[in-house]
């Protein structure tokens, strides 16, 4: 069952879903220490811009945002049983939330 999803609106048109900005939270200690400053941790696609990732979020949680950071994690070299592998480079939005805004994505755990 395929779902429509709305487009991003971006000037050079790259034609995103708002739903596939966001991949998935980021939920580890340090993320969490991050929620009492209004701070979310999430793992964004790699092409993705700081206006795209705002919108998403925005339509998403119904929440308003006050800024966006971004950073790309490289991927390390792993062996496993002999073989050489790499891992995928990472890109991940610290998203900080205006204030009395709240988003608790621990709620369900």
């Amino acid at each position: 069952m395929m779902f429509k999803r709305k487009k991003a609106q971006t000037s050079d048109k790259k034609n995103i879903a708002l739903l596939d900005v966001l991949r998935y939270p980021v939920v580890t200690e340090k993320s969490t220490k991050l929620s009492a400053h209004n701070q979310v941790t999430f793992v964004v696609l790699k092409k993705a811009t700081k206006p795209e990732i705002k919108a998403a979020v925005e339509t998403v949680f119904g929440v308003s945002v006050k800024s966006v950071n971004t950073l790309i994690r490289k991927g390390k070299i792993k062996r496993f049983k002999g073989r050489v592998g790499v891992q995928e480079d990472v890109k991940k939005a610290i998203i900080t939330l205006n204030d009395g805004q709240q988003l608790d994505l621990g709620s369900g755990i």
